[in-house]
């Protein structure tokens, strides 16, 4: 008798075991006491005219385990000789312990089967318990050892693969998709490569899964290996491989290549044998259209039409009809919304967008709003981006009337404005200085649920500050701060800024301390609003300190706009002698001087009368390339005639073209 009934007696076979015949009485006794306790019940005399066959063993295994009696299962499964198991039974507690959850078990489980000169050696059915396991884990909870782990995956594939079972072109796909989805692009190239080095039939379809999350990823390099590597194993590369080819091409801004590609596909060369689609056409033609090359676009879109009869749609109109409106070209631009419509293909709000911004961009803001609201008595309607566009380019006119009564047609067309829309408006009202009306916004904004960003505070701060109002600003940066959202070095250079065009320089070197508590460096931008202040406030030494500090103890270098304060300063304090020996300090640390340091210093000279020093100055400014201004234009105009230097003037003048 086997010890499957728990009696010291000779082993038979598993066919021949005894065991009450009746499994419906095997699940009663087992649903009140253990299998143990149950055999054991069994007389002597029963157990030898009763037997139980390998179906009903497995049945008997399969109902503890529904039953939630798993580990008793185990317990079963395990008092059968090792002799007398068989690889049905193996993979039947095999698939209950994975969709138990019980990872390790099922893990140790199987390696039994992998032992050298087992009996009981994995089949097809086993690979298709571990298949279906693998993909079902991923849709299992967070309970401890619920979840095959990538490397686990990668193991259980490997080990059956040895064996000579694979994951067929579905099953292998859906793997490589599964890891690629929970961004595991490592786990799923060593699993591609595991199962190409194993022999395993590779298609397309599992390298386009990998293909497509390298392109995601931008990982340009392991794209090109990998598709060499399907060349060179003769995988055959299906549609879908060549589109996110063309893609990859595109991305990588190998446009060239691309534009090659789709001319071998549509001749049929190399060997190819896959026609361009339409999404392929139009990939290309958003790459050539994105590098500024939309007048080859443009003839891509006849060589489609005529060569191929690839019928474009209305991405196609659309990456044109962008390209063409952001060169500028918004004439183009419209006649090719005009050919989309007498072929049939229907505009979008994508289309609509592209033409009202390229619009807004070239300084056709009233075309824009015409061709908007055009467009709606037609039944294409804006959404938040055409409004956002809108707003911003009035705001940015500066007419504030137009911006809110288009924000106010947005509203009253049922239209929930977005928080794109609420701070452009909050962005050209405070830049108008209608702090007020920015601020009622800003409440309207947050009836409805939105929350300013650190952007939007920036913008109000700025412009409170503009207008004087400190003590404002600073209660705007407590809210901002108790509102969750930190300051950063933007917030905190406007707010110095501020604080020194009001004079107020003590707040500003608190703020600055307070910056750099928090892990914000100063910037030259700060330095410049503090020497700008004071300068402006005529305190010319605390801006040299500030000057001296940016020499010696930080690593900000003065830039252009702070030598040009500084000379400007000095020509003011008629230090002429000191202003020139900075100016030519600047030089000696490589900061190159602009329009309006030399304007500074010329204004300093011509009320000094030094011609050789002017002459000079002016030498230097040409030998730079330097274009004068209206402003040098007129210091020079009113000084050199009064001192008989016309013709040093005309000598001057000539070859420049003034920026007027």
């Amino acid at each position: 008798m086997s010890k499957l009934v728990f009696c010291k007696t000779q082993r038979k076979s598993l066919q021949t075991l005894k065991f009450p015949s009746e499994i419906s009485k095997f699940r009663y006794f087992s649903a009140e006491s253990s299998p143990t306790e149950t055999l054991e019940q069994q007389n002597e005399p029963e157990r030898k005219k009763n037997s139980i066959s390998e179906t009903q063993l497995v049945n008997l295994i399969q109902n503890l385990g529904k039953t939630q009696k798993l580990n008793e299962s185990i317990q079963l499964f395990h008092k059968i000789e090792t002799s007398e198991r068989n690889t049905h039974l193996y993979n039947t507690l095999l698939a209950i312990l994975f969709k138990s959850g019980r990872i390790n078990n099922a893990v140790v489980l199987f390696d039994e089967m992998l032992q050298p000169g087992c009996k009981f050696p994995p089949n097809g059915s086993t690979g298709s318990v571990i298949y279906a396991a693998i993909l079902n884990s991923d849709r299992q909870g967070n309970g401890g050892g619920r979840r095959l782990t990538g490397d686990q995956v990668i193991e259980l594939v490997s080990s059956l693969g040895k064996n000579g079972i694979f994951p067929d072109t579905m099953v292998l796909t859906k793997i490589i998709t599964m890891f690629c989805e929970s961004g595991k692009s490592n786990e799923a190239w060593e699993l591609l490569h595991v199962s190409m080095k194993m022999n395993c039939p590779v298609e397309a379809a599992s390298c386009n899964a990998l293909l497509t999350r390298l392109g995601q990823d931008r990982n340009f390099e392991r794209m090109s290996l990998l598709l060499a590597e399907m060349k060179e194993m003769n995988i055959k590369p299906s549609v879908v491989t060549f589109g996110i080819l063309v893609n990859y091409l595109c991305k990588s801004q190998k446009i060239d290549e691309a534009v090659q590609l789709l001319e071998k596909m549509s001749k049929k060369l190399e060997g190819i044998d896959v026609l361009p689609d339409v999404v392929m056409f139009n990939t290309v033609m958003d790459g050539l259209c994105k590098m500024g090359r939309h007048g080859e676009g443009l003839e891509l879109l006849k060589q489609m039409k005529l060569g191929h009869g690839c019928s474009p749609n209305n991405v196609t109109y659309n990456c044109l009809i962008d390209g063409f409106a952001k060169a500028g070209e918004i004439e183009t631009s419209l006649q090719l919304f005009d050919q989309m419509n007498e072929e049939g293909v229907s505009p979008d709000v994508v289309t609509l967008n592209v033409l009202v911004d390229g619009m807004c961009k070239h300084e056709r803001v009233g075309s824009a709003l015409e061709f908007f609201s055009k467009m709606q008595d037609k039944g294409l309607k804006g959404n938040a981006v055409t409004y956002s566009v809108l707003i911003s380019a009035f705001c940015n006119v500066n007419n504030i009337e137009k911006a809110m009564e288009i924000f106010d047609d947005m509203v009253g067309t049922c239209r929930v404005p977005d928080a794109i829309v609420y701070y452009s408006l909050i962005n050209g009202l405070s830049r108008a200085g209608r702090l007020d009306d920015a601020c009622c916004i800003k409440f309207k904004m947050e009836d409805i649920g939105f929350r300013l960003d650190r952007l939007g505070y920036n913008v109000l701060i700025s412009g409170l500050l503009k207008k004087n109002k400190l003590d404002k600003a600073q209660e705007l940066l407590k809210e901002m701060i108790d509102a969750g959202i930190q300051p950063d070095e933007v917030t905190y250079n406007t707010i110095i800024s501020g604080s020194c065009q009001s004079g107020d320089f003590a707040t500003a070197h608190q703020v600055m301390k307070n910056m750099t508590e928090k892990g914000f460096a100063p910037t030259v931008v700060t330095y410049g609003a503090l020497i700008h202040g004071y300068c402006k406030a005529d305190k010319f030494d605390d801006a040299m300190k500030i000057f001296n500090d940016m020499g010696s103890n930080s690593k900000v270098p003065p830039n252009t706009e702070i030598y040009s304060m500084l000379i400007g300063s000095l020509c003011k304090k008629e230090d002429i002698e000191s202003a020139i020996s900075l100016f030519d300090e600047m030089e000696g640390k490589g900061v190159i001087p602009n329009v309006i340091t030399y304007n500074a210093v010329l204004k300093g000279l011509s009320e000094r009368n030094p011609l050789d020093k002017a002459s000079h100055v002016m030498d230097k400014m040409g030998k730079q390339n330097c274009n004068p201004n209206y402003v040098t234009m007129e210091i020079l105009t009113r000084w050199l005639p009064q001192v008989g230097e016309t013709e040093r003037l005309k000598a001057f003048v000539k070859g420049y073209t003034s920026s007027v």
